[in-house]
């Protein structure tokens, strides 16, 4: 039996993040497509629509709420769960994030790969139940 593949796409303007994303997920059947900010990021995953978002919050072109609430203000891209992945760790960002604009997760940085990884199939098998 062949294990099912799903997309990836990581908003995210550290080459560096992105690789060490991919190398985690690799082994677990993400496929991870990067994307250097948050202009290119919103095409990439209108042009993909894949299975989850990974967004980081602070980008030198876009912030990543500014391109979470264009996410969501696309009927084509609404639906595709979106965990922010980012440095800033305040308890007062991550009420923000969950509680007030309702993103699927958070994640702080440094983070462990077991958090992302558990992070991933947490959301993904929520969205699917």
């Amino acid at each position: 039996m062949t294990e099912i593949v799903r997309k990836v796409v990581y908003i995210e303007d550290e080459q560096e993040m992105i690789d060490l994303v991919k190398l985690i997920l690799a082994r677990k059947h993400f496929e991870v497509f990067g994307a250097a900010g948050g202009r290119v990021g919103l095409d990439l995953v209108r042009r993909i629509l894949p299975d989850i978002i990974l967004l980081d919050l602070m980008m030198p072109d876009m912030d990543g709420w500014e391109v979470y609430q264009q996410l969501k203000a696309d009927e084509t891209t609404r639906a595709i769960p979106v965990i922010v992945i980012t440095a800033k760790a305040q308890n007062i960002d991550k009420v923000l994030g969950l509680h007030i604009a309702k993103v699927d997760d958070y994640i702080a940085k440094p983070f462990s790969p077991r958090d992302l990884v558990d992070s991933l199939e947490k959301v993904l098998a929520s969205k699917s139940a």
